[in-house]
């Protein structure tokens, strides 16, 4: 038997992966739900797949069922490296696997174009990873990844409801995103103690540059900082008065009510102030 044939529980007593809390890791052992994530990313003919955190190798073996040219596992924990490289052993043309830390690694600089991400995300490390993914925008075709379902709202969250922040404004600043997935904990081995949600992310035609991507992040950080503040005091660490009569948004506002291309005027005018 291997890691291809044999059944997910079976690898997993065999590798010894029980899940680990410190790596935020909770396993999808149903192929019906992950092929299910797997044909949410749309179409991958012809396209080269990076996965991080591929654990036991579930939503590996459903990518490998798809028409992608590729799939590129990127994982930290040595036990599901092990894993994986016996997937690979079945896979050697179409299945590569990386050992390495992906907040530290360059994912776009793996695999040619076009490149997608679609992940079971470790939990805590996901929105930095996303964060760092949106700045490479113009990298990635689309990214289908897996969250807890209340960072999966607040990066979909809408002005003036109750999740909306600085990562709905970034994520929808750079990308249409859009939760098209939700699981209940049973779904996972072990079971979270929240619900999940697949966010679906299309990085924008149109994508902003660094020091404008860096603009934005201060200004939301300055904004989101201090939600109950109007905005002339919130923005204050970054020139906000200048910003707001520039931009001509009332400084009695609160963050949470500017959409994003209010948001967009702001970061602008802060980087050319």
């Amino acid at each position: 038997m291997s890691a291809s044939t044999d059944s997910l529980s079976d690898v997993i007593k065999r590798h010894g992966l029980d899940a680990r809390k410190a790596l935020g890791q909770h396993f999808l052992l149903d192929p019906a739900i992950t092929g299910r994530i797997a044909a949410l990313a749309g179409s991958l003919d012809g396209r080269h797949i990076i996965e991080v955190g591929p654990g036991p190798g579930g939503l590996t073996r459903s990518l490998l069922a798809t028409p992608a040219v590729s799939v590129t596992a990127v994982e930290v924990d040595t036990r599901a490296v092990a894993v994986i490289s016996e997937l690979a052993q079945s896979h050697p043309a179409r299945l590569r696997v990386i050992e390495a830390d992906a907040l530290k690694e360059d994912l776009s600089s793996l695999t040619p174009a076009p490149r997608q991400i679609i992940a079971n995300l470790p939990y805590n490390v996901a929105t930095p990873m996303l964060i760092g993914w949106l700045h490479q925008g113009k990298a990635w075709e689309r990214l289908t990844l897996m969250f807890q379902l209340e960072v999966a709202e607040r990066i979909c969250a809408t002005p003036g409801s109750t999740h909306y922040g600085r990562l709905a404004v970034i994520s929808q600043w750079c990308a249409d995103c859009a939760v098209v997935m939700k699981l209940p904990p049973g779904a996972f081995s072990p079971p979270p103690a929240v619900w999940s949600a697949v966010v679906s992310i299309i990085p924008k035609a149109e994508q902003p540059s660094p020091a404008l991507f860096k603009a934005m992040e201060q200004v939301t950080a300055a904004a989101f900082g201090q939600r109950r503040k109007m905005l002339r005091g919130a923005l204050k660490s970054v020139g906000g008065e200048k910003l707001l009569a520039t931009t001509g948004i009332d400084g009695t506002r609160r963050a949470e009510t500017l959409s994003i291309e209010e948001f967009d005027l702001l970061a602008k005018a802060h980087l050319n102030r």
